[in-house]
């Protein structure tokens, strides 16, 4: 009997699907083949999408021309057919290639004319068979075949029943999942009578791929097999739960919609009532500030169409407070607004000079361009790097110079900077999109030609996130920052009336293209004149405005300033020294808030009890009482210092020098090519030859702890080493600076202002240079070079003649070969 109230029939030409689990076929589990009705070819029924499992009773509907003239010819001697599924569903007239190797010989129970040439019949499935050669093609598919062996699993077997138990409650499971089903399919289904044909059932009835079915159709092993079902069953009922869960999720999303629609709507309505849509008012306000704006036709076109845009999008749309955001920052540019210019040069003359001491070249780079403008009306403006050591006042010069020319200021610190869309902005399709520096602060002066201050250009980094120097070449290049774009605003913009002013302290860390683009001013370090001058002009003042102390009440005279740059600070610029004088302007301030007595001068007496003990002592000249110690000349990033070169030696092997005091790779190249000048001329300074052979030489810099390189100390090593091998006295008050090669050639250095405020403050009076640093010496000041003497060389002969006096030094040992010996 048939447990089910309804199947649904499978045709040959139409696809299973989930609902055939439901409205299921029956599995009665008759398998029995009378096998007198068996012929030696068997009948083939092609089927689509349909695997048959043995056990199973069901229609199908039949269509096809060969399969209806299969049908016409059966009799009562010829009731089994085989039925094989085909492996493409678009195959008219299959063949041999396209049908699967093992079917299901069917008994056909009944045949039902339907009209119209078509056919149901009702089959019940009893063997897995394999055809093996068809041997018919017309008027329908006939094959060989042989029947397939299955390995039936024990009744005895446990863990065979507890797959079965699994089989049964994930099918179940899947079910429930799709509806209600029958009461009277769970009934059989759960009932133990049902067993047996549990695997024909799920493997007929499953709605998944035939060519999945096919292959637990041709396994031979019953436990294999329900192994097998069990796996698909567990994979289908999670994708069934996931699409369920999905379809829930979007009836819930899609009645959340429908319910802030009509919200919307219904605030759309009340806002026309209360007197206006505050969308519409929004877009004319944004009309009316376009019409004041002097920007292109091009930029024009652009706002409008954005605008049109927006006008088209719902206020409460994520989209709309996007577009509203773009518009508002092209309308707050400053489109073709410019500041007026002083063109007074006396005037910026006296606000540059009030603000900062020195710095002649900036000064009048500025002076200069403003003469230019003031000629011809337009201008580019230069794009400026002003380098130097740090706390020179590179930055605050920016502000002076903003003052000076009746220009907006703005500045942005690139220090530490990775990513480029900090220079160019991101683009619009990324959430929280916002404009690139450049143009946020081209904004926020106001102004289309505001001075720029790009602060520490020298320490942008870049990673996986791009290059922002290589952004900046486009900013800092005159010839291209007329059409500026940034990413977010999508629009050119003109940035060739910016004054940009790039401040660094290192020139080897920017790349070279963007030096190029780049007019670059040297900020040197200021001498200690220059500082007891900044601070007695600018620094004391300014700390006793801060400190609420009245001008008069208290100062500090330039002997003291003095001994504070000199011994409480160590640098090139005065950052440190304004630190202290805010901290002894700290200690007068508590005195005086707390009626204490308090010295109206700062006197020399006074700095231990403001600043304690002194913190740095300068280096002096140490006489030349010694053989190999000569004095030398370097520069450091806090300014100029002298360092001196030992030579000593000491028996042994010979031919070994050793280098001491943390020396580079350059110093240390610098002592061996001294060493083989020493060997190749050792006639020439009257050395024994055997000298090499039977002492060690070792070269030491002192102060070990601090690092040392560059090829500047190449003269100062060689002479030390001629006066340790010759035991002459070196020229008293002495110190040198230039690199030598192998030849004995002496090459021009850098640095010669800070080095030589070094030996003025040691009590240096002659120096030693290349005779093509001469045109260095004569930029300096004349006040920087009173009472020093210098003398230009160009041979290590020269520097010899010149520093080594011939004279022994007291207790010299007996070296040298003298020139009666000879």
């Amino acid at each position: 009997m048939n447990p089910f109230k309804k199947h649904t029939a499978i045709t040959e030409d139409s696809e299973t699907n989930i609902i055939s689990f439901i409205a299921t076929d029956f599995v009665d589990g008759n398998t029995e083949i009378d096998k007198s009705y068996l012929r030696e070819t068997l009948p083939l029924l092609p089927l689509r999408n349909t695997i048959v499992f043995p056990g199973s009773t069901l229609p199908i509907s039949v269509g096809r021309k060969k399969s209806l003239d299969l049908i016409k010819s059966l009799g009562k001697k010829q009731r089994y057919i085989g039925l094989v599924c085909q492996k493409e569903t678009g195959v008219e007239d299959p063949g041999r290639e396209d049908l699967y190797h093992i079917g299901v010989i069917a008994e056909v129970i009944r045949v039902i004319e339907l009209g119209d040439e078509n056919f149901s019949i009702i089959v019940q499935a009893k063997r897995r068979f394999e055809w093996l050669e068809l041997t018919q093609t017309d008027p329908f598919l006939k094959a060989t075949y042989k029947l397939k062996e299955y390995v039936k699993a024990s009744k005895e077997d446990k863990e065979f029943k507890a797959i079965l138990d699994s089989i049964r409650d994930a099918m179940l499971h899947m079910l429930h999942l799709l509806g209600e089903p029958p009461k009277e399919l769970m009934q059989t289904i759960s009932s133990d009578t049902f067993s047996d044909m549990l695997i024909s059932y799920c493997g007929t009835n499953l709605p998944i791929e035939s060519r999945e079915k096919q292959e637990l159709l041709n396994i031979n092993d019953e436990k294999e097999q329900a192994y097998r079902l069990l796996m698909i069953l567990n994979r289908e009922s999670q994708i069934l739960e996931l699409k369920m869960n999905i379809q829930l999720k979007t009836r819930e999303d899609l009645s959340q919609q429908q319910k802030e629609y009509f919200l919307q709507q219904q605030i759309k309505t009340i806002q026309e009532e209360l007197g206006g849509n505050t969308q519409q008012i929004e877009i004319d306000e944004f009309r009316k500030k376009a019409l004041r704006k002097k920007w292109s036709a091009e930029v024009a076109e652009t706002f409008e169409k954005e605008l049109q845009k927006m006008e088209r999008l719902n206020p409460q749309s994520p989209d709309y407070s996007v577009q509203f955001g773009y518009l508002q920052t092209i309308l707050e540019l400053p489109w073709g607004e410019y500041t007026k210019d002083n063109f007074n040069l006396n005037n910026a003359q006296k606000v540059l000079d009030r603000d900062h001491f020195g710095m002649e070249k900036v000064k009048e780079r500025i002076i200069e361009h403003l003469a230019v403008l003031k000629l011809k009306g337009d201008l580019k403006s230069p794009i400026l790097c002003l380098y130097g050591p740090p706390g020179v006042g590179k930055t605050s010069l920016g502000k002076s110079i903003a003052e000076a020319i009746n220009r907006k200021y703005v500045r942005v610190s690139l220090g530490g900077l990775h990513d480029e869309a900090e220079i160019r902005g991101h683009r619009r399709t990324y959430i929280g999109a916002i404009p690139g520096r450049i143009i946020q602060n081209i904004q926020k002066a106001g102004s289309s030609n505001p001075v720029f201050v790009l602060d520490e250009v020298d320490k942008i980094g870049n990673d996986f996130r791009g290059d922002p120097s290589s952004a900046l070449l486009e900013v800092l290049d005159p010839e291209q920052n007329s059409t500026f774009h940034d990413n977010y605003l999508s629009i050119d913009y003109d940035l060739s009336k910016v004054l940009f002013i790039a401040t660094a302290n290192n020139l080897n860390s920017i790349p070279q293209p963007l030096l190029d683009r780049m007019e670059l001013i040297n900020v040197g370090g200021y001498i200690t004149e220059e500082k007891i001058e900044i601070a007695y002009r600018h620094l004391v003042p300014k700390e006793l405005l801060n400190h609420g102390i009245e001008k008069g009440a208290f100062k500090i005279p330039k002997p003291t300033l003095h001994k504070i740059v000199e011994h409480y600070t160590r640098e090139s610029g005065v950052r440190e020294l304004n630190k202290k004088i805010a901290k002894i302007m700290r200690k007068i301030a508590r005195k005086i808030a707390s009626d204490e007595a308090y010295p109206k001068s700062l006197k020399l007496s006074h700095l231990h009890e403001y600043l304690g003990i002194e913190e740095h002592s300068r280096n002096h000249y140490q006489g030349n009482d010694y053989a190999g110690v000569v004095t030398g000349l370097a520069w450091t990033a806090v300014g100029g210092e002298i360092l001196f070169v030992e030579s000593s030696l000491s028996r042994g092997k010979g031919a070994k020098l050793t280098l001491t005091g943390n020396l580079g790779d350059v110093m240390k190249e610098s002592a061996m090519l001294a060493m083989e000048y020493l060997h190749s001329h050792a006639e020439e300074l009257h050395i024994a030859p055997d000298m090499f052979e039977n002492w060690n030489t070792h070269i030491h810099v002192p102060e070990g702890a601090i690092p040392k390189d560059g090829p500047s100390a190449g003269i100062t090593m060689i002479t030390s080493l001629a006066s340790i091998y010759t035991q002459q006295k070196v020229r008293p008050n002495l110190a040198m600076t230039g690199e030598i090669t192998l030849r004995g050639i002496v090459l021009p250095v850098g640095g010669l202002r800070e080095k030589i405020l070094a030996a003025k403050r040691a009590g240096i009076k002659d120096i030693i240079l290349c005779r093509e640093n001469k045109k260095d010496i004569d930029e300096i000041k004349a006040d920087y070079l009173q009472g020093l003497t210098f003398h230009y060389v160009s041979d290590v002969k020269e520097v010899l003649e010149l520093a080594l006096l011939g004279e022994k030094v007291k207790n010299a040992k007996d070296f040298t070969v003298t020139r009666e010996e000879k």
